[in-house]
């Protein structure tokens, strides 16, 4: 005869665990993203560079993302040494001198696995709820943020990749602009990518930013329309 677990033996998940388990985490962090990528770039003053500070909390966001989907091997054994190392190379660049490019790399690469992880508790089984679509917004807004840090990655190697009203000396904060505006396909044109690689990802960002809207939403109904669908032959 089998008895149940013991309810002392249960693990208690963490606050950040219940974050990313309650779909209200995905609007929460939508509303991080508006506050980062919006509203504190121009109150920082410029040449501030990047701020180590945000870094952390977007890394301790993406350990704890990962904790999340964690119960899939794959996920556990790829991303959670990836986002460990990522975390490291953040504290790192607090203590010692740390190349930017290394810095923004590692920045590039919590983002797209943060990218990956709002997708996944976005898109995984279940109704699509208001803050679902709120996670639908959270990945666009990692779009722009991505690639503002690619477009930074870029003016490191060299810092006359674009001409116009940019300043490179402020890190990725200062191609939030010109990346939603390529992500949303506007073009004022008043910061030009000059450098090949900085003119590449521009056509790539411009291209992502339309295919989402078209792709992800439209698999977002299709998973909002299948439960009505297999619910027919019962009825």
């Amino acid at each position: 005869m089998t008895t149940p677990a013991s309810p002392a033996r249960q693990r208690t998940p963490s606050p950040l665990a219940k974050f990313w388990a309650d779909d209200r985490g995905l609007s929460v962090f939508s509303v991080l993203l508006l506050v980062t990528a919006f509203v504190l770039p121009p109150l920082v003053p410029s040449g501030g560079g990047r701020q180590l500070a945000g870094d952390i909390v977007f890394a301790i966001l993406l350990v704890s993302g990962v904790r999340a989907l964690g119960e899939r091997k794959l996920v556990r054994r790829f991303l959670m040494p990836t986002a460990l190392t990522t975390l490291g190379v953040y504290l790192a660049s607090g203590v010692f001198t740390v190349g930017e490019a290394w810095v923004l790399s590692a920045s590039l690469l919590s983002l797209l696995l943060l990218l990956g992880v709002v997708l996944g508790l976005t898109l995984r089984s279940g109704p699509i709820t208001y803050h679902r679509l709120q996670g639908a917004v959270a990945a666009y807004l990692l779009l722009g943020i991505i690639w503002a840090f690619a477009y930074a990655l870029v003016c490191v190697q060299d810092p006359q990749a674009f001409v116009g009203a940019v300043s490179p000396a402020d890190g990725p904060r200062a191609f939030y602009y010109f990346s939603f505006v390529t992500l949303a396909t506007l073009g004022y044109g008043d910061v030009v990518p000059v450098h090949p690689a900085a003119r590449s990802l521009a056509i790539l960002e411009a291209v992502t930013g339309t295919l989402y809207l078209a792709i992800l939403l439209a698999r977002m109904v299709a998973l909002a329309v299948t439960p009505t669908q297999k619910e027919g032959p019962d009825a």
